[in-house]
């Protein structure tokens, strides 16, 4: 018999939506939390699917944060099954985003539903925060729920993210905070002309390349007790349109910066743009920050999903700062403790992406715990 949480994944993982698009999938979500006394805010933004949930009036609040969104899964072909027809094999569920990340949204909404059913009367308020838009730009996702709920004056206690954060076994590692990102759009502007005349043009490529290694060895800092030390990387480098006797006009490279909180963003910049003056170029910058870092050191959320995670795994996970950016970097604004916790990331965006139902099923007691042990 297929249990309700692998069956409730199915049905999500049945509906292509391919972010920012939600296509469904939060009606369904919606659908379930209304039967069990929540009052919904739907925060739609253009293409993108928001909501907001909450049950109870006072007291602390725990807020389950995910995505609907999946990644495209390419083609069709490259995968042994439909990807968005979700197969059970050997003890797996097959399909994309069982794994990132509605495998773990279908454990938030069992768990919730069973913790409910023991303790209507129980303290504290549950609450969702959904998005559509985490895996695209996440322009008109969780930051636009997140000032809503600060210029209301609401306020997150106690965020669960269910990002994919277990490495081999469910809860074997956490997420206590990420790493910000700013990307540097760096053009450097020469002089186009004949290769064989090179005293006619400018060459931004010859002039480039010593600044790019000296930007690429900057040290921004040694890290910290939860964060490695900042690092650069190029992402992009273009010049020319692959002719063999043109000097190009121009040079352009793309970096990013993943950075701890021993650096901000203004120090980065100053420190960059520093070089770029200093070597007589002509230039022009663009800069995006997608995210500060964040940092949840201790509270009463990360003592209490420890505990849950030794509970249930007889094991003491990891705290992780590593990985990409994550929809807390919003959330943090409010104040919150969080926490990612979430499913192995194995397969994740990867062809045939998949979940065993065992850890379905061992997620799901965990976050019920979670509830149990912070409002009963």
């Amino acid at each position: 018999m297929i249990c309700s949480i692998t069956k409730l994944a199915q049905k999500l993982i049945r509906i292509p939506s391919i972010s920012p698009q939600d296509l469904g999938c939060q009606d369904i979500i919606i659908e379930r939390l209304n039967k069990i006394g929540f009052k919904v805010k739907i925060i739609n933004i253009n293409d993108t699917k928001n909501f907001w949930a909450v049950r109870g009036n006072t007291g602390k609040t725990l807020t389950f944060a995910g995505h609907t969104d999946v990644v495209s899964p390419g083609l069709k072909k490259d995968w042994n099954t439909d990807p968005f027809e979700p197969i059970i094999n050997n003890g797996f569920l097959f399909g994309r985003g069982s794994s990132d990340m509605k495998g773990a949204l279908a454990a938030m909404i069992v768990a919730v539903e069973r913790f409910v059913k023991k303790y209507p009367f129980h303290v504290g308020r549950l609450s969702f925060l959904i998005t559509s838009d985490e895996e695209s730009n996440a322009i008109d996702g969780t930051v636009k729920v997140v000032e809503y709920l600060m210029s209301k004056n609401y306020t997150i206690d106690y965020c669960l993210i269910g990002e994919p954060s277990s490495n081999t076994k469910v809860g074997d590692v956490i997420k206590n905070g990420r790493r910000g990102s700013i990307t540097a759009n760096l053009t450097i502007h020469g002089v186009q002309g004949h290769i064989a005349y090179p005293e006619l043009a400018d060459n931004p490529i010859h002039k480039g390349l010593p600044i790019i290694l000296k930007i690429l060895s900057i040290s921004f800092d040694h890290g910290n007790d939860f964060f490695s030390p900042t690092t650069i990387n190029i992402a992009n480098i273009h010049a020319g349109d692959g002719t063999n006797n043109i000097i190009p006009g121009s040079l352009f490279v793309q970096f990013n910066i993943r950075f701890s909180t021993e650096v901000s963003d203004i120090e980065i910049k100053s420190k960059i743009q520093k070089i770029l003056n200093q070597n007589n170029i002509n230039y022009s910058i663009k800069w995006y920050l997608s995210g500060q870092p964040f940092i949840t050191k201790t509270g009463v959320l990360l003592d209490t999903v420890i505990k849950s995670i030794v509970h249930f795994n007889k094991i003491k996970p990891i705290l992780s700062t590593s990985g990409g950016t994550s929809d807390g970097r919003f959330i943090s604004l409010m104040g919150s403790e969080i926490v990612e916790l979430g499913l192995i990331n194995r397969t994740i965006h990867k062809v045939n992406e998949c979940v065993k139902i065992a850890d379905l099923q061992l997620l799901t007691l965990i976050y019920e715990d979670v509830m149990k042990k912070l409002f009963v």
